[in-house]
């Protein structure tokens, strides 16, 4: 098979709308015949459905770890977006790239798959792995099982870069994330009658107001970390649902929350600690009026933070390939956090900006998916001889 451009392959990879909502397998179908195309076989892992899968392969040595290229195929809806252009159809208007996922991140992997018969024409003393993954949109989901495979292989990767967009940035970090939802439920009856009842959104309003509290104390400038933009641990509730007319005490309220915890914070605390009050304060007191009122939360997702040191030999790679040694972090969230859970250390570098991901118009521009394709050209030509990763 001939050498295919980034552009022609971003081309091809945005017209698959891969919206997590939606199978990945006709987009992952065609990398694994890519892939083939240049002798590499590839590994895939479905989901329960088997309507999704990601995948991983291997160029080079099979016998030691080397770096893992790692990326998610999945893109977010564009659904209600004011896009001028079609998003599932690359264009090109004054330097950019435009289409659903040409920044969040198929840009990065377009850049990874140009590079493959580079990769395979070397002799590369170290290995390059492909791990595409699905569902990181909606809680880095589909790369775990992916991932806890390879926890269990004699071999795995050395070291992971991940190419969300950083502007061609090293970052070496980023918060964890945990989502909750907290339902509510109380003891209907007429309005006149409030005291009678059970005042579901009254009761989540405490909850709220105590998670307000939380929050405050995170913000303790003893706790700052001023690697991150905020540079402490956040919680906020960003859904709510509850009653039906005004004259009805409301039986039922819900309400989702998050919080943004710095790496070394363990976000479950905050969820314990709003359980402990409900136990505690709350429930008796609903119960006392009506005895099948109470408040249950349940975990809609969850990733750890990641944090790798400036002097690891992840970060002293990335130096390399970057040309710089002014790490950063970003405010989002990567799957760099799991891979650092089963001992593959991670780094991330990226094409295009997190200010056009998820925005209607989202677009690369041609320089930085050059300057993506160059990186990984000099990633090809140390792993022949890698000075770090040895």
């Amino acid at each position: 098979m001939s050498e295919v451009s980034s552009r022609d392959l971003l081309a091809k990879l945005v017209s698959f709308p891969t919206v997590s909502r939606d199978s990945n397998l006709a987009l992952i179908h065609f990398i694994r015949d890519y892939l083939a195309g240049f002798g590499v076989e590839s590994e895939l892992f479905l989901n329960a459905e088997g309507s999704k899968a990601s995948l991983y392969a291997t160029i080079g040595p099979t016998d030691r770890g080397g770096v893992a290229l790692s990326g998610h195929t999945d893109v977010v809806p564009v659904d209600g977006q004011a896009w001028t252009v079609d998003p599932f159809v690359l264009s090109e208007r004054d330097g950019r790239l435009h289409g659903r996922g040409t920044a969040d991140m198929k840009g990065y992997l377009a850049s990874v798959l140009a590079a493959v018969p580079r990769f395979v024409s070397r002799k590369l003393v170290w290995p390059v792995h492909l791990a595409f993954s699905y569902d990181e949109e909606v809680g880095c989901q589909g790369v775990r099982p992916m991932l806890g495979e390879l926890a269990q292989r004699a071999v795995k990767p050395r070291l992971c870069l991940i190419g969300e967009p950083t502007e061609m940035k090293p970052v070496l970090g980023h918060k964890g994330k945990l989502a909750m939802r907290c339902q509510v439920k109380g003891a209907a009856c007429h309005s006149a009658y409030a005291p009678y009842g059970v005042n579901a959104i009254e009761y989540a309003a405490r909850l709220i107001s105590r998670l307000g509290d939380i929050g405050a104390r995170l913000a303790d400038p003893a706790l700052h970390d001023a690697r991150f933009d905020p540079p402490y641990s956040t919680v906020q509730t960003g859904v709510i649902q509850g009653g039906r007319a005004l004259n009805i005490v409301p039986a039922e309220c819900t309400f989702d929350f998050e919080v943004r915890a710095l790496p070394g914070f363990d976000a479950e605390t905050v969820a314990q600690e709003l359980g402990d009050y409900a136990t505690r304060d709350l429930v008796p007191r609903m119960q006392a009026v009506q005895a099948d009122t109470g408040i249950e939360m349940q975990s809609l997702s969850a990733y750890p933070g990641l944090a790798t040191e400036a002097d690891s030999e992840a970060a002293k790679l990335l130096a390399l390939l970057s040309g710089s040694t002014a790490f950063g972090t970003v405010a989002y969230g990567t799957e760099g956090g799991l891979y650092h859970l089963i001992g593959i250390p991670t780094v991330v570098c990226g094409p295009g900006s997190m200010d056009q991901g998820h925005k209607p118009d989202e677009f690369v521009t041609v320089d930085q998916l050059a300057r993506c394709d160059a990186m990984l050209a000099r990633l090809a030509d140390l792993l022949m001889n890698p000075p770090v990763v040895a």
